[in-house]
Formats: C-alpha cells, structure tokens, sequence
C-alpha cells in the first residue's frame, strides 16, 4: 500500500484527514500509534521525529507529509478523486483554506485546552484558560452561524476541506459547550456532517475508543453507550 496514515481513531484531527480519504474512497493503509509502544512509536518518529499525528507517508513518492491541511491538499493535488476538497479557482480556494484554518484555531484548540484542563489533577485546572476556551467556543459558534447563511456548507454549496476540518471540531466542541438556541443553521450544519457517509465512518471506527474521552458522558446518546 503506497499510502499510510499514522493516527489513532479518537483524535479529532486524525478524523478531518480521515474524512478526506473517505470522501474519495482513496486506498490507504490506516496505521494505529500507540505512544505507550515502544516500536509503534519508534515507527511514527522515524519519520517525523516532532512525533504529532496524524502523519501521511507515501511510500510511492518517497514522502512525508505532516499537518492536516498539508495532506487533504496532498491527496488533492497527487491523489484526486471525483470529490475535489480545494477549489481550483483561487477566491474560493481562499476561503476554504480560511475557513479550515478557523475550526483548526479557534473551535479545535479551545477543545483542547478544556480538554487537557479536565484532565489536570484536582485544583490544578487554569480556571482562566477555561473561561477563554469557553467564550472563544461560543464567539465562534456566532461566526459559523453568520457564516452558513442559507448555504449546506461552510463556503457554499459544495463540501470542502473546511468541512473537513468541521466535522470532528463540532462533534466535541457540542459537548463541551453546547450550541445555542438561537444557533438553528449551525445545529443542521452540524446534523448534516454528523450524518455524512465519511464522517460517519469514522465515528463508527473510534466508538469503541469513545469510553476513553474524559467528557464520554457528554457524548450524544448513540456514542454514549456505546463506550459504556
């Protein structure tokens, strides 16, 4: 198999390269990195030594291709399927890229931050940086709102690497902090990515890793049970 995907199946960002491949049906070997293995994780780091997933290798071409957005454009560019995840035109590949980039910054890392907060020992949490993450979550869930307009996806009619990124930034920022009310065209956005063949794919693929998420009870009911 020409291409390998190192990852695990429930880290958020592994899902937005996983959704990529999906959406193409493009052939893969889908690699498992245990960090707690010493030859699993002497495996990743011999290629990229920084030692973040996911990483695409590509034995064919002799390459390595770290960072999310770097190899859905990767697969774009030197693996093209009947969906094409960048628009060629350069306006509209812009604000794909703007947009992938803003679920990267401003709803993935404050899910990681709360996240690693939950995780800290008692009394220890930076009660600061969780407020923040908490505020930054909402003023970008106003955004998206705005955003979405009347359109299905992030940028128009079309799904995208932005919606790529989306997908899995959503699924465990809601449980976090919850959508609005007020918030109708992001709560469909957000049923409509859920619901779609790839991401659901990989949702499926991380369920039995769902028990090990610190916030698994916040999950919706079907992942919730699952990982009980």
């Amino acid at each position: 198999m020409s291409l390998v995907l190192y990852g695990h199946p429930l880290a958020s960002f592994c899902h937005k390269v996983l959704i990529a491949f999906y959406e193409n049906g493009t052939p893969f070997e889908n690699r498992l990195v245990d960090l707690s293995d010493e030859t699993s994780r002497a495996d990743l780091f011999r290629f990229w030594p920084v030692g973040k997933i996911p990483l695409l290798r590509d034995e064919a071409r002799d390459s390595t291709i770290p960072e999310t957005s770097i190899i859905i454009e990767y697969l774009d560019h030197y693996y093209p399927g009947p969906a094409r995840l960048l628009p060629l035109e350069i306006d509209r590949a812009l604000q794909v890229r703007l947009w992938d980039r803003f679920f990267d910054h401003y709803v993935q890392v404050p899910v990681q931050r709360l996240v690693i907060n939950r995780l800290r020992p008692e009394g220890k949490a930076d009660e600061i940086e969780t407020a923040a993450s908490r505020t930054t979550l909402a003023t970008a869930y106003a955004m998206i709102e705005k955003q979405l307009g009347e359109s299905p996806y992030i940028t128009g009619d079309a799904f995208t690497m932005a919606d790529c990124a989306a997908a899995p930034a959503l699924f465990y920022a809601e449980t976090l902090v919850p959508f609005s009310p007020d918030q109708p065209k992001l709560r469909a956005y957000y049923d409509r990515l859920v619901a779609r063949p790839s991401f659901a794919r990989a949702l499926e693929e991380a369920r039995p890793y769902f028990k090990f998420y610190p916030y698994h009870e916040k999950l919706p009911a079907r992942f919730r049970d699952a990982a009980e």
